[in-house]
């Protein structure tokens, strides 16, 4: 599909790669038609930063600095490259503590109007990072155990990454739902609806989505993290068209190598999954939603016969 809603670079996102130009002119050779640029927000604690920042001696105050940078990089690329592709530029959240959250709005006041859209994504369970790698993801499960069985364990974690992210959705109410059941990256197999709680939680955070009108995006970051599916897997998938929600697509790129990577698979899930309508944001000035100036299109025709799917360059 000619679209990707979320994606990062080296230049601002330190376990990616390459320049933000590099991902730009990566994403014109593949024939993309909207892209959308979504460095994470900063993080505000030195206890919050990861090992590769802290390995470059960066600060809270130096990740502010280089969200500064990419917002005027970004509107940069835009610009110049506005006769080939039409870029987007945006955000990808995180919530670790509340303060995340009131920073957020410190964020999106100081550059109302340049912010166009957010990705709404959890990270991180009781301030533990969740998709950083299994000893960490370990650590987040054991914080929800003590005494309880396995099954409960879980579902005490899943709880509090649904709570976290309905406080998320409530709050600013993103225009892209970015890999919503990202809670279980290192067991894909798990059934949500395994754990009633949780499922419950889940199901409302999809029917408030729906009520706004926000998308879901089917991510194809999945597949090179070893699911045999793009995010969210079939059953949350199918909860999503069962509660009416929309579709978009994107390829959470972390470099130019990964820009598009898999989509041919995600084009395999449609199929199978039977999703027959494809929704991407458009830059639009009468947009009202929370002052941002996006609006979700639907792509007209069958996504299946768009010239993007026959271009060698997608394949993985």
């Amino acid at each position: 599909m000619p679209h990707s809603h979320h994606s990062h670079s080296g230049q601002f996102c330190k376990h990616a790669n390459g320049t933000l130009e590099k991902v730009v002119l990566e994403a014109i050779c593949k024939g993309f038609e909207v892209y959308g640029l979504t460095e994470h927000v900063p993080r505000y604690r030195s206890e919050d930063l990861y090992p590769e920042e802290e390995e470059q001696d960066m600060s809270p105050e130096a990740l502010l600095s280089q969200f500064d940078e990419f917002v005027q990089e970004a509107h940069r690329l835009k610009s110049l490259y506005a006769s080939k592709i039409t870029l987007l530029v945006g955000l990808e959240t995180e919530f670790i503590t509340s303060l995340d959250l009131d920073r957020l709005d410190d964020l999106l006041s100081r550059y109302s109007g340049l912010i166009e859209y957010l990705v709404g994504s959890i990270h991180h369970v009781d301030g533990v990072p969740i998709d950083f790698d299994i000893p960490t993801y370990e650590k987040a499960l054991r914080l929800h155990g003590g005494s309880n069985s396995e099954h409960q364990t879980m579902e005490n974690f899943l709880c509090s990454y649904f709570e976290a992210q309905y406080k998320l959705l409530e709050r600013f109410e993103p225009e892209i739902i970015g890999h919503v059941d990202l809670c279980r990256l290192y067991t894909p197999s798990l059934q949500l609806s395994d754990f009633t709680q949780a499922w419950d939680l889940l199901r409302r955070n999809i029917k408030y989505v729906v009520g706004y009108g926000g998308l879901f995006e089917l991510n194809a970051a999945a597949f090179r993290k070893g699911w045999s599916t793009a995010y969210p897997g079939e059953d949350v998938l199918r909860v999503i068209v069962a509660e009416g929600g929309r579709f978009a697509l994107s390829d959470d790129s972390h470099g130019p190598h990964a820009v598009g990577l898999n989509y041919h698979r995600v084009a395999e899930y449609l199929e199978t999954q039977k999703i027959s309508q494809i929704w991407f944001l458009r830059h639009d000035e009468r947009s009202t939603h929370k002052g941002r100036c996006v609006k979700a299109v639907r792509l007209p025709g069958d996504w299946r016969d768009h010239v993007f799917w026959k271009r060698n360059a997608i394949a993985a």
